[in-house]
């Protein structure tokens, strides 16, 4: 069993403060015979001094110095934990976990997450991205509680999901690129004979998406949209980006934009979660959330 209480290292840390057990006493509303014999008893169990008498007052020495110094950490640990709980009684989860499509940086969600930590609610905030098929996955899989996914959920159900927003996406490539002096709109089979760049998606076990990809086309594969944007650049392949990321580009003429036979339509965003969840934090999530959040989350403030 252990030796050393909460409240021993609360005892401990009056002292300290004070530099008399009288005092101590006085702060923790005990009598001072109390706060003495708690002391003698804790140093006899421990086997160690953690006060020098110095007349009429005390001081630690190096021992009860470290012991206290670990102490008052777990003093505040508990007390943190006893708020949580107490907060987690009241509705809030323990733990919420929030993942977003990985178009859509973690930054652009910070006033949200600054309105959440004001709330002082308790509840631990986890975020993640995933890209395309993979917040859905994640949703499914219950490795998430609340997602904003790309593209349509996966079949089967399981999830409710309310619209917010759409993206619209423009064919670029870099004005050296050899596509830039084709005739236009360019043919299916002009892209296919040119490589094109494509985001990897996350998803592990649902089926996969690629977007504008051709059969036996030719393809270099990144991890995130951003590379995919300097690749594009850079004049190593073509494709679809989101027209509110490259904006900067297609003025600066870093890219520049082609009309193509089937262009891609709008892909719609969602914030998903699973039916059934009544937690405080996911419904203030939720209704924080739903909003028109593409484009808006990813054009500069």
């Amino acid at each position: 069993m252990l030796k050393l209480s909460l409240e021993a290292i609360q005892i401990i840390d009056a002292i300290a403060r004070h530099g008399s057990f009288s005092a101590a006493a006085e702060e923790l509303h005990k009598v001072p015979s109390t706060i003495s014999y708690s002391v003698a008893k804790l140093e006899e169990q421990l086997g160690m001094q953690l006060f020098d008498r110095l007349g009429q007052g005390v001081a630690l020495t190096r021992v009860g110095e470290e012991l206290l110094n670990e102490g008052r950490w777990l003093v505040q640990a508990a007390g943190d934990l006893e708020s949580r709980l107490r907060r987690v009684a009241s509705g809030f989860e323990a733990e919420l976990r929030l993942v977003h499509d990985a178009m859509i940086p973690g930054a652009a969600l910070i006033p949200d997450i600054a309105a959440f930590e004001a709330l002082q609610c308790g509840t631990r905030l986890r975020l993640a991205s995933e890209t395309m098929t993979g917040s859905w996955e994640a949703l499914k899989d219950g490795r998430a509680d609340l997602v904003i996914a790309a593209g349509e959920g996966p079949s089967g159900g399981g999830y409710q999901a309310i619209p917010v927003g759409t993206l619209e996406f423009a064919f670029c490539v870099a004005p050296t690129h050899p596509l830039a002096a084709l005739p236009q709109p360019l043919s299916s089979e002009a892209l296919r004979l040119s490589t094109a760049i494509v985001i990897a998606d996350s998803a592990r076990s649902l089926p996969s998406r690629t977007i504008g990809l051709l059969s036996g086309q030719a393809r270099l594969t990144v991890a995130d949209i951003r590379t995919k944007i300097a690749l594009q650049v850079a004049g190593l392949g073509h494709g679809f980006l989101p027209r509110a990321l490259v904006a900067r580009e297609l003025a600066e003429g870093t890219l520049i934009e082609l009309a193509v036979a089937e262009a891609k339509p709008l892909e719609t965003f969602w914030l998903a979660w699973r039916p059934g969840e009544q937690g405080a934090a996911l419904q203030w999530w939720r209704e924080r959330l739903n909003r028109p959040l593409l484009p808006a989350l990813l054009q500069p403030a």
